[in-house]
């Protein structure tokens, strides 16, 4: 019988160099999607597929993760006593329980792989699910839910994959598969970025995964001359199935929307700058320049 998938770890330490300057002084992870941040959406998903603890990988200068799910009184009371009960329940469904989250800090960007590594003494000797942010899924049930029920049947590692875009599948973590048969198929490697015209596939991994326990030592015992380790280099000897998604996802660095194209979704454009008045002549005179002006009266005291 296997176990049930209970923990999630979600690392969300990386700087968001890609998302400047918005991710400059708030968490990239943070940004507003519509109007909720991309790690509402995560944790919705995460709920949906019955998890219960989650595991945040943080970096420096990201407490700001850590209140966003934890309860804000005085907020809260303010809307109840405007009474913006619509608003209200939306701020107190992203909350977790006391006891739902642990943070664990990430001291150096060694990669994926070190950031899943770093949570091992939480995990323990249970299966868990990591979640990148960086995907964020349009499915019905949501991704990390069939990931979950693809685990309960077949046990052992999963791992989440969608088609790439036609002709661009050498851009991304392309998985080799020991045939395709459906949704549910085996797996036997990955390339990361192949050379065009020898993509093994046309799946890359796309931000969801169910992994054992074992991880950990091989992550352990990974060479650390590759100092950006990931999960999936070495899970050798452990069986590995990749379920296919009904919908494409987001990536974050896809939502960096041009203004013209806010517009078009029908979000306000941006005001344009006032117009510079320094060193010209106030609207309607027509005497002496800004800097020939006579200069004010002083104040008189007794």
């Amino acid at each position: 019988m296997t176990k049930r998938v209970r923990k999630a770890v979600l690392p969300v330490a990386g700087l968001g160099t890609r998302v400047l300057p918005g991710a400059k002084t708030t968490p990239k992870n943070l940004l507003n999607v519509v109007d909720r941040p991309i790690l509402s959406y995560i944790v919705e998903e995460a709920r949906a597929a019955g998890i219960e603890h989650f595991v945040f990988i943080v970096g420096r200068g990201q407490g700001a993760i850590e209140d966003y799910f934890d309860a804000n009184p005085e907020i809260e009371q303010a809307l109840e006593a405007k009474g913006k009960t619509d608003i209200l329940a939306e701020v107190r469904r992203d909350i977790l329980q006391p006891g739902q989250m642990s943070f664990v800090r990430q001291m150096a960007p060694l990669g994926l792989g070190h950031a899943v590594w770093c949570a091992r003494d939480i995990i323990g000797d249970e299966p868990f699910a990591v979640m990148l942010p960086d995907m964020l899924m349009a499915a019905t049930p949501p991704a990390l839910a069939q990931a979950v029920a693809a685990y309960e049947k077949t046990g052992g590692n999963i791992v989440v994959v969608e088609p790439a875009p036609e002709g661009e599948a050498h851009k991304y973590g392309i998985v080799a598969l020991d045939g395709q048969d459906g949704r549910l198929n085996r797996m036997t490697g990955m390339v990361e970025k192949p050379a065009p015209g020898t993509e093994p596939s046309n799946l890359f991994i796309s931000g969801r995964y169910i992994l054992q326990p074992e991880i950990f030592e091989i992550l352990e015992t990974q060479e650390r001359g590759r100092r950006r380790r990931d999960p999936t280099d070495g899970r050798h000897g452990q069986p590995d199935e990749g379920p296919g998604l009904p919908r494409p996802g987001i990536r974050r660095n896809d939502l960096r929307l041009r203004r013209q194209d806010r517009a078009a979704a029908g979000q306000r454009r941006l005001r344009p700058p006032a117009p510079r008045t320094e060193g010209r002549r106030p609207q309607g005179d027509r005497g002496a320049p800004l800097n020939r002006l006579p200069p004010p009266p002083r104040a008189s005291y007794p």
